[in-house]
């Protein structure tokens, strides 16, 4: 995916929804140990890094998420976060998805200059169940931020975030909330009941709730599916509990502090198939890496795609 930035990799587990991390059990399969945190050579600077003709990697206005295979916040990276924040100041045309479970050390690992928080950032926290939605949902609400976020991954329990949708906020409340089942070894059950109503709060407060995918066991009126990771995010969709809110409002600059417009920005182009992902709420668009098969003449803005086939 082009929207990962993973600028060190493995992780040390903190909660319930580490017990059967994806991370460890690829890198078990490779022969890695997950519980090892190094700094990844080739891609700890991936948005400044340049193509041949010498414009940026990553464009204008690409959201990029950071550290999916690690924690924005394990205390492992402390020596290395300052340089990572130092690359994030220097893009501030770019959009930047922090998440942690690690919520407590945002006081002592937020940059000097942060002040009420950075246009180009969004700051979430994992939500697996409602113990660590209590846990972390206050401090996150508490710490100044432009944007913020929960992400309901791996989705081991039922989870209420009503109360905290216009709770007081140091900066922006909650803005989005992703949601997804547990994969891989030892997966655990998401029930679609759990689901219904965390879309049903979201929906309430007009927040954006993407459904991004079923996990390998998904219960529905009681009776589990077993489906495959390739299916999940196409039942996910097909569920209906995807909901798109009010949009998030980012404020992106050049590097001088001058406002972009929308025709300085990156559009992400999707694929026909893309219709009936769950996540492409909150999706970066195609890459276009050819791992499809599909020509690139057949990638399509989102608009263009919905005219194509018919309706969203």
């Amino acid at each position: 995916m082009h929207d990962i930035w993973n600028p060190w990799h493995g992780c040390v587990r903190v909660s319930e929804g580490c017990a059967h991390c994806y991370m460890f059990t690829m890198d078990a399969a490779r022969g890695l140990d997950g519980g090892v945190v190094r700094r990844n050579k080739t891609t700890f600077d991936y948005p400044l890094q340049r193509t041949r003709d010498g414009a940026y990697k990553v464009r204008s206005g690409e959201l990029i998420r950071i550290c999916m295979n690690s924690d924005f916040l394990i205390e492992q990276a402390d020596s290395w976060r300052d340089e990572v924040w130092g690359i994030i100041h220097a893009r501030p045309d770019v959009r930047f998805f922090i998440l942690t479970k690690r919520p407590e050390r945002f006081a002592e690992c937020l940059p000097p200059d942060w002040g009420d928080g950075w246009d180009n950032v969004m700051l979430n926290v994992t939500c697996e169940n409602q113990r660590r939605a209590d846990e972390r949902i206050p401090i996150l609400l508490a710490t100044p931020a432009k944007h913020k976020g929960i992400m309901c991954a791996p989705f081991i329990g039922p989870v209420s975030v009503g109360r905290y949708f216009g709770a007081p906020s140091h900066g922006a409340g909650l803005e989005q909330v992703i949601c997804g089942g547990e994969n891989y070894e030892g997966s655990r059950a998401c029930d679609f009941l759990w689901v219904q109503a965390l879309s049903a709060e979201c929906r309430e407060h007009n927040v954006t709730f993407s459904f991004i995918e079923t996990g390998s066991n998904f219960v529905v009126d009681g009776r589990t599916y077993r489906i495959p990771k390739r299916l999940q995010a196409e039942q996910a969709y097909k569920s209906g509990a995807g909901y798109e809110g009010k949009p998030i409002e980012w404020r992106l600059t050049d590097p001088l502090g001058l406002p972009l417009t929308d025709d300085d920005l990156y559009v992400p182009r999707f694929r026909k198939k893309c219709r009936s992902c769950g996540g492409r709420l909150t999706c970066n668009g195609c890459s276009n890496c050819g791992g499809c098969g599909e020509p690139a003449e057949l990638l399509r803005t989102w608009e263009e795609l919905v005219a194509e086939t018919g309706g969203a």
